[in-house]
């Protein structure tokens, strides 16, 4: 009995949406159709106005106010596509919005907001802190707030997404995968689709380091998530909407997280099918159906996987193509030990073979053995990972892998080569990965908070494309330091967790 979701169906019926958005294609992904054996199909959110999905659900929303109690003013909180969503329904209908943005929001989606004439408040560090400041002043000033996800109106504007699927989608369709932050988009479709035809498989796809939804399916219960990952930022809620949930538990048939490297290789199947560049959470329901269809050993069903964004940060592009082989598992790294002598280095090329090597890195350290960081491309599946990992071992070469290890593929690639050296017995090297906000002044903020008190004895950074940016970070202390060093860097407040034992760490930096 589908009690929560039958109601929605109405509302996704009478909605007005079509003043503003258009009636996205469903399209063939003919590459991709062929390589997994099955026919893929993209819905194409990505051509909206707003290039996102989420002006559905706000103008629907704000529409339905406006004809209940005159309004003429309203506020919201957003990182980007629903604030987009808000700011150009706002501009349509003619009336004000004020919308709450966290300082690390990437400038291309402040900039759009802006020129759609909303005022914009850059306020704190993450959603949250912008959420907070945007509800305080919805109170002080009696406006309405237009929730990104957890309300009736914005759950049926997104729905219509599922009604133009049932009423223009004509093949005998299997699933639908769609990306789930807070349940927005999933809730409003699925309601309308199990209503419509109940065998046609909805399956959510999150982010391993958001999967809210996945966490609260496991539990019985929604979580809430202490934190979440920001790469697919647009899906990096910490809590299923309540509404939401309620509706999604009627129906949902399935649901699979994915890694970056997995969303980054969904990123470039995209690319090369449409010529588009989706953001990373407009690839993450496909990230889903490739990962899924391995899976289950899918063949010749239709799929739709939702193409709900692209929004993309510019400066993300870099990372992106970095890690979308990994993605593709098309390129493995690792951590090999050579004896320092004439000839190994030869010998391992030797070894290595006709393989494309993507990196190589090496440095000599006046020890017995030297360790390179090598990264090697390889075409195929597990099994010739596992041939080729047999191989160099059976040639009498240590391997560690590292293909996994995100220390490794964020940092220590940039920077092998460089040993601390041999410290006095009472000193040791403590290393940290801290997450700074993408915002001017940040690393010196954690400079400034750690008073001088610490030799910092290492210092890497990479900009991800993310709203916050991992740095390595290492301290040299006598031993007894410890603590009081973790007392200092929790006074901070800014996220860290200690790398140390790391094996990437341990083979190449310590």
């Amino acid at each position: 009995m589908l009690k929560n979701s039958q109601k929605y169906v109405k509302k996704i019926d009478a909605s007005s949406v079509y003043d503003v958005v258009i009636r996205s294609p469903i399209t063939l992904a003919e590459n991709l159709s062929l390589s997994l054996r099955n026919k893929i199909f993209l819905k194409r959110e990505d051509l909206q106005p707003t290039h996102s999905f989420k002006i559905r659900g706000a103008y629907n929303k704000i529409k339905n106010l406006i004809s209940k109690d005159a309004v003429s003013h309203v506020v919201t909180a957003s990182a980007g596509n629903h604030a987009q969503g808000v700011a150009y329904s706002a501009k349509t209908l003619k009336i004000k919005a004020t919308i709450f943005m966290p300082k690390t929001t990437p400038s291309i989606k402040v900039e759009e907001v802006k020129k759609m004439k909303s005022k914009v408040m850059l306020i704190g560090d993450n959603f949250d802190e912008a959420l907070e400041a945007a509800l305080k002043f919805c109170k002080k000033n009696k406006l309405p707030f237009i929730h990104p996800f957890d309300d009736p109106e914005v759950i049926s504007g997104q729905g219509t997404i599922g009604k133009e699927i049932f009423e223009e989608f004509e093949e005998d369709l299997h699933a639908i995968f769609v990306a789930v932050g807070g349940g927005g988009l999933i809730s409003g479709l699925g309601a309308y689709i199990k209503n419509k035809n109940p065998n046609v498989k909805i399956i959510a796809v999150e982010a391993e380091d958001a999967a809210g939804l996945n966490q609260s399916i496991k539990f019985g219960k929604r979580i809430k998530l202490e934190k979440v990952g920001l790469f697919a930022d647009g899906a990096a809620a910490k809590q299923i909407g309540l509404n939401n949930y309620k509706v999604i538990m009627e129906w949902l048939d399935d649901s699979i997280t994915v890694s970056t490297d997995e969303i980054c290789a969904a990123v470039k199947d995209t690319f090369i099918d449409t010529r588009t560049v989706p953001e990373p959470t407009g690839a993450l329901a496909l990230a889903g159906l490739k990962k899924y269809v391995t899976k289950k050993k899918l063949k010749n069903k239709n799929l739709i996987a939702t193409y709900c964004g692209s929004n993309l940060n510019f400066e993300s592009l870099a990372h992106i193509v970095e890690r979308s082989k990994m993605g593709e598992e098309k390129e493995l790294i690792f951590s090999i030990e050579i004896p320092e002598i004439k000839g190994s280095f030869r010998k391992l090329c030797k070894a290595v073979g006709q393989k494309n090597i993507t990196e190589f890195s090496y440095r000599a350290d006046g020890t017995e053995s030297g360790k390179i960081l090598l990264g090697v491309e390889l075409s195929g599946n597990a099994k010739v990972k596992k041939t080729f990992i047999n191989g160099m071992k059976q040639k009498k070469f240590n391997l560690v892998d590292l293909t996994n290890d995100e220390i490794s593929k964020v940092h220590l690639r940039y920077m092998t080569g460089g040993r601390a050296g041999k410290l006095p017995d009472n000193k040791i090297e403590e290393v940290f990965k801290v997450d700074f906000p993408e915002r001017p002044g940040a690393l010196m903020d954690f400079l400034n908070l750690l008073q001088d008190k610490w030799n910092i004895s290492l210092f890497h950074y990479k900009n991800q494309g993310s709203i916050y940016g991992g740095a390595l970070v290492g301290f040299f202390l006598n031993k007894l330091e410890r603590e009081k060093l973790k007392k200092d860097l929790l006074n901070t407040e800014f996220p860290f967790v200690r790398v140390t034992e790391n094996k990437g760490y341990q083979a190449f930096l310590k």
